[in-house]
């Protein structure tokens, strides 16, 4: 998800949103530990998509 999408979801809902992420993210996680995935990139942009969206949450949360 691009920054430019994530500016446009609303507050409320981008909070909820990382919660929901970082959930598939630590599932995801304990998925490859079991078994690889196909493609284990998808933790990376997963883990930084995660991030984008609570520098966008703090940064509402400053202006304010």
């Amino acid at each position: 998800m691009k920054i430019a999408e994530i500016r446009e979801i609303a507050t409320n809902e981008l909070a909820e949103r990382i919660e929901i992420e970082v959930a598939n993210y630590n599932q995801m996680v304990l998925n490859h530990s079991i078994s690889p995935l196909d493609n284990p990139a998808q933790i990376k942009k997963l883990r930084r998509t995660i991030a984008r969206m609570k520098a966008e949450l703090r940064q509402r949360e400053l202006n304010k």
